[in-house]
């Protein structure tokens, strides 16, 4: 479709409000082109009040020119500080949007969830991918959650999470449920990283065969 000037005065008209197009229209009839060159400025300024998002926008002065032509049905003669356009990039064909051809394994994730997936597996760190894993599964019960309103436990994560993984990203599930490691109102780390509580478990046991070894042999002595 061809974005004729009606077509475009309409749009502004939307923008700015039938008192500025009777302005435009006032300042045409003006004979002195110094006068509506002052006015045309006063103009521009009113409408960059009339629309202060557009002022972030850069050239902005440039477009709400451009603007004031359009509405003046390209009639306006003025010194502008900038040259006048009608717009023709209305006219421009849109660029075609090319649609995601991928679809994800499970919707309620999707394909975003997998991209990081994919770069958790690629950690060497233990650390690092055990932090990433319960990050991971917070997300994924999040958004669980979001999708589906039945009742989502650690181990349907964790499942789903292996699945997609393809087994390269696991963790114990009693740990993660006596934590509440996927749990987004809890604060990861809170309860020690994995593999040291893991490391800490196996410390504590080796202590305590110890001190059994050390009673049981002053037992003897004794003995």
């Amino acid at each position: 479709m061809v974005a004729n000037s009606s077509f475009k005065q309409e749009l502004l008209l939307r923008e700015y409000g039938i008192n500025v197009q009777n302005i435009v229209k006032y300042i045409l009839s003006v004979p002195d082109k110094a006068d509506r060159t002052r006015l045309a400025h006063l103009l521009v300024n009113l409408m960059a009040k009339l629309n202060p998002s557009m002022r972030e926008i850069q050239d902005s002065q440039q477009k709400f020119w451009n603007h004031l032509y359009v509405m003046s049905d390209a009639k306006l003669d003025v010194d502008s500080p900038f040259p006048l356009s009608a717009m023709e990039y209305l006219n421009e064909k849109p660029q075609r949007m090319e649609l995601p051809t991928q679809v994800p394994t499970y919707k309620h994730y999707g394909k975003n969830v997998e991209h990081l997936i994919q770069r958790a597996i690629q950690l060497e760190n233990p650390q690092e991918r055990e932090n990433a894993i319960i990050s991971i599964g917070k997300l994924m019960k999040t958004l669980y959650k979001t999708y589906n309103r039945d009742n989502i436990t650690d181990e349907i994560i964790l499942n789903n999470l292996r699945e997609l993984s393809k087994g390269k990203l696991d963790m114990d599930l009693a740990y993660v449920e006596a934590n509440n490691l996927f749990d987004s109102n809890v604060k990861q780390g809170g309860s020690g990283n994995y593999t040291n509580q893991q490391n800490n478990q196996q410390n504590i046991q080796r202590k305590k065969q110890n001190q059994n070894q050390n009673q049981n042999q002053n037992q003897r002595r004794k003995q």
